[in-house]
């Protein structure tokens, strides 16, 4: 059983700067890819961005490509998301979620972490 722990989450002022943090543990890290997910108030959750096992394919959605990137260090159990420029629009709780393949889909995951909040306002 694979468990997910995000941190990283805050407020912010637009234009500012957020790293999310997708900790791992329980399983063997490498066997998943990680995806972003994030969900505001009233809205679905929508993909943000995922990478794959190895690190060597990531995918974003559009309205967050050009300002996220996403990275992960296999030796610390953890996945990244670099949030540059960030937008009132970017204001969600974000999910990293983990499953045997990667996508913006969030129906193909297996496990999901609580989520961290993240407010993006002036």
């Amino acid at each position: 059983q694979l468990q997910l722990v995000e941190s990283g989450g805050g407020s912010v002022q637009p234009g500012g700067s957020l790293r999310l943090s997708c900790a791992a543990s329980g399983s063997t890290f490498t066997y998943y890819a990680i995806g972003w997910f994030r969900q505001a108030p009233g809205k679905e959750r929508e993909g943000v961005s995922y990478i794959s096992r190895s690190g060597g394919s990531t995918d974003y959605a559009d309205s967050v490509k050009d300002r996220f990137l996403i990275s992960r260090d296999n030796a610390k159990n953890t996945v990244y998301l670099q949030m540059n420029s960030l937008k009132p629009e970017d204001t969600a709780v974000y999910y990293c979620a983990a499953g045997l393949y990667g996508s913006l889909l969030s129906h193909i995951y297996d496990y999901w972490g609580q989520g961290t909040q993240v407010t993006v306002s002036s």
